[in-house]
Formats: C-alpha cells, sequence, structure tokens
C-alpha cells in the first residue's frame, strides 16, 4: 500500500516530519531518525528484509538512515541523499512556538499578512505555500525521496534504490562524513554500483524576485579560513608598548571582506567575495591590560579555484594587513613622539605563519612529545565546538613560540566542501535535457540547468571535485585533523559517482518566512523525479 504520492499524502508527511524539531544537535535531531525508521518499517518490504533498513550511529550518538531497495538482480543504484536537520528558531521571535507546526504557523501567516513583506503577501493569496521551519530546507526533499521509496518497493524502476539521510548537515556535514564508510560497506555486502546521486535540495533563488526553476548538476565549496592573531599586551597607558591584536583583525577585515579577488564567475554562476563570520579578541574578563590575542574567521565560497589559489590570496591578503598595521603604528608613533620627546618607538614587524609552520616550529622547540602531550590535555578537556577548539588548538602552539609575535597564523577550521560538478558527464546532460523536456511538455513548467548548487550540500562528498585534489595541504593547516577530525579523503575518493540535484520550490530558507510551494513541489515533481530515476537507469 502506498501512503506518500498524493499531494496531500506528502503535505501530510512533511508536516509530520516538520514536528520533530530537529534543530542540530538537539535530541529532537536523534528522535527524528527513528521516527524515520519506524515509519519506513511499516512497509512489508523491510519487514520481509530489516537488514536493508538501518540506522546507523555517528561518534556523537546521533544516526544517519539508510533504506536499501533491491529490485532483482541488477547491481545499479541511485543514491537518494536528504538532510534531516534544521537551523534554530530563533528569528521566528514571537512566531517560535508556531515555527514547527507549518498548518497552524500558515493560518497566523494568513492573520498577520499586512504586516508581512510583499513577496510574502503574494504568497500566502496563492493558497500554495506552506510556512515552516524545515519545510523547504530539506524535509520536502526528504518527504519526496519517501514517496520514491514506495515506487521502488512497488518495483517501479529497473535499479536499487538507497535512500541516505543524515543528521548535522547544517554545521559540520558529521553526517555526510560518517555516511562514507556505511555507503563504501554497503557496497561491498550488497554488490552495488553506485550510478548516481540524486539530492532534494531545494531550488535557491539567484536575486529577488528571480522565478525561475533550477536543477542542479553540481554542489559550490567552502573554506573557512581563520586568522589568529597574537599580539603583545601592554598597559592602556603605554599603548606603544605593545601591538593590539584588535587592530591587526581590524586590518584583515579590510583586506578580506568582501575582496573582490575571490569572486568567481564559471557561466551564470557567480561567488559572492568573503565575509567575516567571526571577529572577537579572546581576553576573557575585563582589565586595563590590553589583550594579547584574537580571532577572525571568514566565509570563502568557491567553484573551480584550486586551494593554493584561494591559500594564496588568503596569505596575500594577511601580508598586506600586516604591513599596513606596521606602516599605521609607526605613523601614529610619529605623531605621538612629535608630543612626547623621550619617546621612541620599539622595533615592530608583523610575522605572517601558516598553521603547519607553526606547529613545526613548536616541535622545534619543545619536541614532538611535548606538543602531543599538550594537545592531548586540550583534547581531554574538550568542552567547545570545532571553531572555539581549532582556535585553542592555535594559541597553545603560539603559546608556546610567543617570541614570535606579533604574529598572524592562519589555519583552517571544518567545515570544508569540496566544489563538485557532474555538469559535463554526458549521461547527466542527457538526464537534466530529458527532464527539462518533461516538465515542459506535462508542466508547462522551464527548468534551468544551473551547475552549481549555491547553498552548500553533501553532495561536495561524493561529487567529482572541480578542481585537482588538494585536500593534503588543506588538512595539514587544519588543527583538529591532529585531534580527532579526520577528512575522509581516501573513501571520498572511492566514492566518487555522478551527481544531480532535483528538488522542491522554496524560499527564504533559513529565515523565519522560510516556506515551500506546494503543487509543483508534491503534485509535479514526484513524476518528473521518477522519471529522472528512469532515465539515470537507463543505459
Amino acid at each position: 500500500m502506498k501512503n506518500w504520492q498524493t499531494k496531500e499524502q506528502l503535505t501530510d508527511l512533511l508536516c509530520s516530519l516538520v514536528e520533530h524539531q530537529s534543530i542540530t544537535g538537539s535530541n529532537a535531531e536523534i528522535a527524528l531518525a527513528e521516527y524515520m525508521h519506524h515509519l519506513l518499517m511499516q512497509k512489508n518490504y523491510f519487514q520481509n528484509n530489516p537488514d536493508h533498513l538501518n540506522l546507523h550511529p555517528l561518534a556523537d550518538g546521533r544516526h544517519l538512515l539508510t533504506a536499501l531497495v533491491k529490485n532483482g538482480v541488477s547491481s545499479d543504484t541511485i543514491i537518494l541523499l536528504s538532510h534531516f536537520d534544521v537551523v534554530g528558531i530563533d528569528d521566528y521571535g514571537s512566531l517560535g512556538n508556531l515555527a514547527f507546526y507549518p498548518r497552524e504557523l500558515t493560518k497566523e501567516m494568513e492573520a498577520i499578512k499586512d504586516r508581512l513583506p510583499q513577496a510574502v503577501q503574494s504568497d500566502l493569496s496563492s493558497g500554495e505555500w506552506l510556512f515552516g521551519r524545515g519545510s523547504m530546507d530539506m524535509k520536502a526533499g526528504l518527504t519526496l525521496h519517501f514517496s520514491m521509496i514506495e515506487r521502488a518497493i512497488a518495483g517501479e524502476f529497473n535499479g536499487n534504490i538507497l535512500l541516505v539521510s543524515v543528521p548535522d548537515e547544517e554545521v559540520n556535514s558529521l553526517g555526510m562524513v560518517t555516511a562514507l564508510p556505511v555507503l563504501e560497506q554497503l557496497q561491498q555486502e550488497e554488490q552495488l554500483t553506485y550510478t548516481a546521486c540524486l539530492n532534494g535540495e531545494p531550488m535557491f533563488s539567484k536575486y529577488p524576485g528571480d522565478t525561475n526553476y533550477y536543477v542542479y548538476a553540481g554542489s559550490i565549496g567552502k573554506m573557512l579560513p581563520g586568522f589568529y592573531c597574537y599580539g603583545k599586551a601592554s598597559h592602556v597607558g603605554e599603548p606603544f608598548a605593545g601591538i593590539n591584536p584588535n587592530l591587526m583583525t581590524s586590518f584583515l577585515s579590510q583586506q578580506l571582506e568582501l575582496n573582490e579577488a575571490f569572486i568567481e564567475k564559471i557561466g551564470d554562476e557567480v561567488t559572492p567575495p568573503p565575509i567575516s563570520l567571526m571577529q572577537r579578541d579572546l581576553k576573557e574578563e575585563y582589565s586595563v591590560q590590553t589583550p594579547h590575542t584574537a580571532i577572525s574567521m571568514f566565509n570563502v565560497l568557491f567553484l573551480k579555484q584550486s586551494f593554493d589559489q584561494i591559500n594564496g590570496k588568503l596569505l596575500e591578503g594577511a601580508e598586506a594587513a600586516a604591513r599596513k598595521v606596521e606602516k599605521y603604528v609607526y605613523a601614529k608613533a610619529s605623531h605621538f613622539a612629535d608630543v612626547a620627546d623621550d619617546f621612541t618607538m620599539p622595533d615592530l614587524h608583523v610575522r605572517v605563519m601558516m598553521y603547519d609552520e607553526l606547529y613545526k616550529e613548536a616541535v622545534k622547540r619543545h619536541g614532538a612529545n611535548e606538543v602531543k602531550r599538550r594537545e592531548n590535555l586540550l583534547v581531554s578537556q574538550r568542552d567547545t565546538g570545532d571553531r572555539d577548539f581549532s582556535t585553542l588548538l592555535v594559541q597553545e602552539l603560539a603559546s608556546m613560540c610567543k617570541d614570535l609575535a606579533p604574529m598572524i597564523i592562519l589555519f583552517y577550521s571544518p567545515p570544508f566542501y569540496p566544489a563538485v560538478s557532474s555538469y559535463d558527464d554526458p549521461r547527466i546532460r542527457q538526464v537534466m535535457d530529458h527532464v527539462k523536456t518533461y516538465t515542459k511538455e506535462h508542466y508547462s513548467k522551464k527548468l534551468t540547468v544551473s551547475e552549481f548548487f549555491t547553498g552548500l550540500s553533501d553532495l561536495s562528498f561524493v561529487g567529482p571535485a572541480t578542481a585537482e585534489s588538494q585536500l593534503q595541504q588543506l588538512t595539514v593547516n587544519m588543527p583538529l585533523q591532529h585531534n580527532g577530525f579526520l577528512f575522509p579523503e581516501d573513501v571520498m575518493k572511492q566514492l566518487t559517482m555522478p551527481i544531480l540535484n532535483i528538488g522542491p520550490l522554496g524560499k527564504d530558507p533559513h529565515q523565519w518566512t522560510e516556506r515551500l510551494e506546494l503543487t509543483y513541489s508534491f503534485d509535479y515533481l514526484p513524476a518528473i523525479l521518477t522519471e529522472a530515476i528512469h532515465q539515470l537507469f537507463d543505459k
């Protein structure tokens, strides 16, 4: 019996998934995986093949879900990929209690319609939009994959379907990183050939008012570089006796924030320039001593640039910032010397180093065992997230080489998403062309094939990389790679497969007006997805 096929059935399933408040890292994120396992276990197929439906543990106690439907003796397998975690709801304000109840929230939106942005009012007037956290990103895609699982059970596809749904996509992609060895194991045990990975992330608008319908053949890349600024503390009455790291981070921001050198254009896709995600000093309490350390982290998106190219631009920006700090301080000291006759400005040189250089310097001075001992102590006492803990590890090394200060240390923190694309894959192009024609003929909707999904996705871990792999150069400059976090480059290479993303229509991801359009998403898209899967299996 099929339960997830009609628009009404799919809407009901979506609402039940949204009502599990699976904010990344919450207990509800665990509960939702168990709920999905329960729903699928009601199917006779999984009752007869219980080993094809599994919850796989993450190291922190969360689960990812796999559901395999095998059809005949074919080894060809399409992976349906999704994530079931969502971002928080602080942005909902007084509507927070309704954020996870789509029907009730939509009614409340109608009640306050006059106070909403014009675009939201227009969508409400159509009666075809459903609001709620996760309705668009991405529980609608997950809902559609459940529908495809039912069709696979009914024998509609000439191959195997493997549903993979993971937690933690919105923070570190630990769910997908954990899924990679699971996929490798399933491939061997079940003798599967992974034909393609089909994601169900929703389409993203390229600009306000964009009315295009998109499908994607790749996913944008992301790096999270951090700059640890180690200055020299001084009393506020003697500002030239030290160097304030807050001054260093301010010049870093001037050099890197919105820096046009990082903008990349491939076809119609243009990456936004870097933007600061974190900037603060690391002083824990107030005093009249200036801080001696500060941290700045930037979001860097890329399409086909190599790690070397991006890292070079980051180092260039840091070097420029360092020289401007020196010039600025010397200029201010000169003005001060005009007033204070006996003042002499100490020599100032701001060093710029990579994390790997700092690590080797600490080992040279103190020995590998002492460096490891200190890192192990920090790991044993860890109570912070990946970004803060990465900073703490850099800080420990810097303190072991503090005579090198003032210095700027460039390092990297998770998450890292490689840019991937199957845009030039003849088979994917053929499938996309067919899907475009099918959608136009049956639903009078024009689909636009975009090379890169710009919202970031877990496809980055299974798709073909757009640039030659240089991950080792990244990971040696990632403090967590030395201390428990392992980027699975070897498994990624073995599992690389063609990728595509065909997802529902929604608007305003990660905003309190997040919403899903129901007619395209649940009336048209099930048939479109089915057609895409048929084409992927049809050799």
